[in-house]
């Protein structure tokens, strides 16, 4: 797919009840987390990480939090530290939120208050990251988000959990409403509302499915989100885009930015940067 269609996604609305909202995020953590979508993002949020001497991660759109707590996890286990995320969101998930928390020991934290991504306050430190939201932006709030993080002298990943393909779009349309009916009751925290919405009416599905589809079609390519960074006028900063990962469900979409280790005093100076397959 080597184009983008800007159409729209219920989860997006302001009008769209935070019930349904609330249920389809769920899903999304769920089997992000089961997946282990992210894997290839690692060494790239690894080298983002050494490079600007920080442990610490503040995640934006975070939705429900998919799969950031196994993030957390391994990127941990592969840097042989503690690294902290901090999650938020414009529409903070706190019910998702305060249940990670309190299930990584508080490795995992959450800012319970609405958070811009084009204007990120200035006490929020950290590797800013993005998973599978970054589409939800049309060209002009995506380069502003990028704009921001580089004027600040931020690191950034941006990461999103496909490949932007037509198999991809089949898969969603033929087995993703078997595995949404299935997987459900095995969702936590649990709530009855997403049993309802779900099984009697299937609110829930059926946004998953829409969703899903729109964010294949708004997806950037690794293409596009290059000339977006090459527009970013900020010195001494870098860009990098491209596809990571070889099996399917594993695929990752990314962008990294980082200021340049010799305009950064006390920086980590790094060998050249990877390609990862």
């Amino acid at each position: 797919m080597n184009f983008r269609l800007q159409l729209f996604e219920f989860e997006d609305q302001h009008w769209f009840p935070h019930v349904i909202r609330q249920g389809m995020l769920d899903f999304l953590r769920f089997m992000i987390s089961k997946l282990g979508a992210y894997e290839a993002a690692l060494p790239l949020l690894q080298e983002l990480l050494e490079r600007t001497r920080q442990r610490h991660i503040t995640d934006l759109c975070s939705g429900a939090g998919g799969g950031i707590a196994v993030v957390q996890r391994q990127l941990s286990q592969r840097m042989g530290t503690t690294v902290h995320v901090t999650l938020s969101d414009l529409y903070p998930n706190l019910g998702a939120y305060s249940y990670l928390q309190q299930t990584t020991g508080g490795m995992l934290d959450f800012i319970p208050e609405p958070v811009d991504a084009t204007a990120v306050p200035d006490h929020l430190k950290g590797v800013r990251t993005i998973f599978s939201s970054f589409h939800h932006f049309p060209p002009r709030v995506a380069k502003a988000i990028l704009q921001h993080a580089a004027s600040r002298r931020a690191a950034i990943g941006i990461y999103e959990g496909a490949s932007k393909s037509w198999l991809e779009l089949l898969l969603l349309w033929t087995a993703f409403p078997v595995i949404i009916l299935v997987a459900t009751p095995f969702i936590r925290p649990f709530r009855f509302s997403r049993l309802f919405f779900t099984y009697i009416l299937p609110l829930i599905p059926l946004g998953i499915i829409w969703d899903g589809t729109v964010s294949l079609l708004r997806m950037y390519t690794p293409r596009m989100l290059q000339q977006m960074a090459d527009e970013v006028q900020e010195p001494g900063y870098s860009w990098r885009s491209g596809k990571a990962g070889t099996r399917m469900g594993k695929h990752v979409v990314y962008l990294i930015g980082y200021p340049d280790p010799e305009d950064e005093p006390g920086a980590s100076i790094l060998n050249d940067p990877k390609e990862y397959a």
